[in-house]
């Protein structure tokens, strides 16, 4: 069975009759180049079987491809676990990965600027280089390939998700992983969201449980959680964390705090400035307030994301508003060491009308995208490869590994074998070095197709899957991304850089007075950059995206 079929069985329906209204959609703003199919093949080339898949006629037929992963912490190697070792052997595949050493977007515009893509590319949908490479013909049109060599694609393929990626030309450019739709989210109990307002449960336990949504509440439980626990196992307690601070801002501070404040994304079908919504900027005050006192330490502001995890897998940290799927791995060190040192979901900052959160899961849009560059000698491969890493068999692979050696056939269903369950709770680098799945290649997952096969949650993580399904709302008709070059996208850049600058110094402004005088700064050039421009374009965007989503 196709996997776009067990997608839907995995969320009883998964409404893909709403395609026929998408057809010829577009759900990025961005156009594209011709993407062409070479005319000759390369020789000695295997021919694929029309009535398989190309990946199992091609299985014999030994290639390497390497593929750039546009994140510096990305470091699970191929060829020596279980997963990537299967994955070659079935398809002929050998994956060569290359990572940025240092600046994501420095490297990627280096090898865009010196034409030495190489053949696959993944980063986020939202980077201004996935347009940039699109109209500049560097990359392959993915229903060219498909149609050319590896007609499988479009029974593995998500129709919905395709339309919504097909540009202005007719063509798709760019598959995402982690894509979900409106109909999803309303159709699926089992889907969450990663954004969440942690404490550590032992500390929060011994202040008394305190509620947190209100200022003088979380004010409060700071201030009693430092006087308590000055210091973890030898080192200063950081009684608030969060994200780094990037080149955007610190999603923490911004978008999840707006998000747990309820503040909504649109007002009478207008793009709504959520910046200046009086309710964020009284819990901005609030943590700054906190930092005048001395809660807001230094390390929030410099820390690198490895060190971030360093001090999560210490538990040095008394709350965070943060993703809990990215420190799943340093809470099962808690939990190994300690099992009251974990951390724990709870409620959060709320506004004052006490509404609940609006925690936006992935969107049609997904997390990253890939694509095939113009540079692949073997396009008829790097097709069938991701055609393979699409399908069900490759989600079951890269989810679950193997059938008789990390998992076993039970009542119908994979059931993770014991000791595989124990290393992967207890170590989680060991067990990607040597089995690689649970999604340690996540560069075409699909999370809903996966939800067929879910296992039970490590008692580290359990309570933290569970709260995350709390409040889920789907945001991806505001997922606005300009195309690379345009001037909304010289403007949108410009004033996001100028927000990254603004929100450290209003945290760490030394009183009130300057916070107001820093904020009207920013709010003044920000309408010099050409704010105005950029709500209209993304008023705009947004009911057009509601119309393609069927969104009322």
């Amino acid at each position: 069975m196709g996997g776009k079929y067990k997608k839907q069985w995995a969320c009883v329906t998964l409404f893909s009759l709403i395609t026929a209204a998408l057809c010829g959609a577009c759900g990025n703003v961005m156009t594209g180049a011709s993407g062409n199919v070479p005319e000759t093949e390369a020789a000695g080339q295997v021919q694929p079987d029309g009535d398989l898949p190309a990946w199992q006629t091609y299985a014999g037929d030994p290639v390497t491809l390497d593929w750039y992963i546009n994140y510096s912490w990305f470091s699970t190697p191929w060829g020596e676990n279980l997963v990537s070792q299967t994955i070659t052997e079935e398809t002929g595949v050998d994956i060569h990965f290359i990572t940025p050493l240092g600046n994501e977007s420095e490297k990627l515009n280096a090898l865009i600027a010196s034409d030495s893509l190489p053949d696959l590319i993944t980063l986020g949908w939202w980077e201004p280089q996935v347009s940039e490479m699109t109209e500049n013909g560097m990359v392959y049109a993915l229903n060219e390939l498909a149609d050319s060599y590896d007609p499988y694609f479009w029974e593995v393929s998500d129709p919905v998700a395709v339309n919504w990626y097909t540009t202005d030309d007719g063509n798709i450019y760019a598959y995402p992983n982690s894509s979900i739709t409106p109909q999803d989210v309303e159709q699926c109990e089992d889907l969450s969201s990663n954004q969440t307002f942690l404490v550590r449960k032992d500390i929060y336990e011994a202040i008394g449980s305190p509620d947190m949504t209100t200022p003088e509440g979380f004010c409060a439980a700071v201030k009693k959680a430092a006087e308590m626990f000055p210091e973890v196992d030898g080192e200063p307690l950081i009684p608030i964390g969060a994200h780094v601070f990037d080149n955007e801002g610190n999603v923490s501070f911004d978008k999840y705090l707006m998000n747990f404040l309820a503040i909504p994304w649109e007002k009478d079908g207008v793009y709504y400035d959520r910046y200046t919504d009086p309710e964020y900027f009284r819990w901005l005050k609030v943590f700054r307030q906190l930092g005048e006192e001395g809660y807001l330490a230094n390390d929030i502001f410099v820390d690198t994301r490895t060190q971030m995890e360093e001090k999560v897998a210490q538990g040095r940290y008394f709350c965070m508003l943060y993703q809990y799927s990215d420190m799943l791995t340093q809470q099962k060190i808690l939990y190994a060491n300690d099992p009251d040192s974990i951390y724990m979901a709870v409620e959060g900052p709320r506004n004052a009308n006490g509404d609940d959160p609006l925690r936006p899961t992935t969107t049609i849009n997904g997390w990253t995208v890939t694509l095939i560059s113009k540079n692949c000698k073997h396009p008829e491969r790097a097709i069938a490869f991701l055609d393979y890493l699409m399908s069900e068999h490759g989600q079951l692979l890269t989810y679950l590994g193997v059938e008789g050696v990390t998992y076993d056939i039970k009542d119908g269903k994979p059931v993770l074998r014991d000791n595989i369950k124990q290393l992967l709770d207890t170590d989680r680098a060991a067990y990607d070095r040597e089995y690689g799945a649970d999604d340690a290649y996540w560069m075409l997952q699909d999370n809903v197709m996966q939800l067929q096969w879910k296992q039970e949650p490590s008692p580290a993580t359990a309570q933290l899957e569970e709260w995350g399904r709390k409040y889920v709302v789907y945001n991806g008709q505001y997922d606005v991304v300009f195309d690379s070059g345009s001037k909304e996208a010289s403007e949108e850049d410009k004033i996001t850089k100028l927000w990254s600058q603004t929100l450290p110094a209003l945290l760490m402004a030394p009183s009130e007075e300057e916070f107001d005088t820093l904020f009207e700064e920013f709010i003044e050039k920000r309408d010099e950059l050409g704010y105005t421009d950029v709500m209209e374009k993304k008023t705009a965007y947004m009911n057009s995206a509601k119309e393609k989503l069927g969104i009322q």
